[in-house]
């Protein structure tokens, strides 16, 4: 999921990482310092469209080095959330860097995740604009609750509880729609379907342009 592009990440010092606050954290994470840029899978690969695999090994370097190449994956790609899927690994698994709507910074990882949403009295549905690192160039309004609770696992499988608000909860239902098989996409109107697939390939080869020059920039 990128980043809106009327948003920045936040210049707000608050950092939340794997859910527990901190004093202070690096614009690029030590995970994206050690990990490979990894080709991004587009709309229309099969492997998008099923359902991963659960995590069944934790603390393995194997396991590691995957969440290290995504968090520099999804940097280079401007991403505020990337799905193993969405490097071509069938595993429900997610990495995510993104800002709530109070300016505070959201980073983690989270493994074999489970979406806790509001009961339907008390959640309250936003549409706002989202887009998807696998509909490249394509940005279009979806509804999702403001709230929401996710439940998972680190890398070395110790319980998580993440809760996000705003376009962090936006974030989170966005990257556990992926690992069940669904992009934003079908959430959308047959009608609107079409026309983030005519924005795609208007600006597709532009987006693939800008995050070739960023991966070049990393490596120097």
């Amino acid at each position: 999921m990128p980043v809106r592009h009327e948003r920045s990440r936040p210049v707000d010092r608050r950092v939340r990482v794997q859910g527990r606050p901190v004093d202070s954290y690096p614009a690029l994470p030590a995970e994206a310092e050690r990990g490979s840029v990894r080709r991004v899978t587009v709309v229309g690969e099969e492997v998008l469209s099923r359902r991963c695999r659960e995590v069944t090994a934790f603390g393995t370097p194997e396991l590691s080095a995957l969440i290290d190449d995504m968090f520099r994956t999804m940097y280079v790609a401007d991403g505020a959330g990337l799905a193993a899927n969405q490097v071509g690994v069938d595993l429900r698994l997610f990495v995510y860097d993104c800002p709530d709507d109070d300016g505070i910074r959201h980073v983690g990882h989270l493994i074999n995740p489970v979406l806790d949403l509001p009961d339907p009295g008390s959640r309250r549905l936003l549409d706002d604009v989202e887009g998807c690192l696998s509909v490249p160039g394509a940005a279009m309004a979806v509804p999702r609750t403001d709230r929401a609770v996710v439940r998972g696992f680190d890398k070395d499988g110790h319980p998580l509880v993440i809760e996000g608000t705003g376009y962090f909860a936006r974030c989170l239902q966005h990257e556990t729609d992926h690992l069940i098989g669904h992009t934003y996409l079908d959430r959308l109107s047959k009608r609107d379907r079409k026309d983030a697939f005519r924005q795609m390939e208007d600006r597709r080869e532009d987006v693939f342009a800008r995050r070739a020059i960023k991966a070049a920039d990393l490596e120097r």
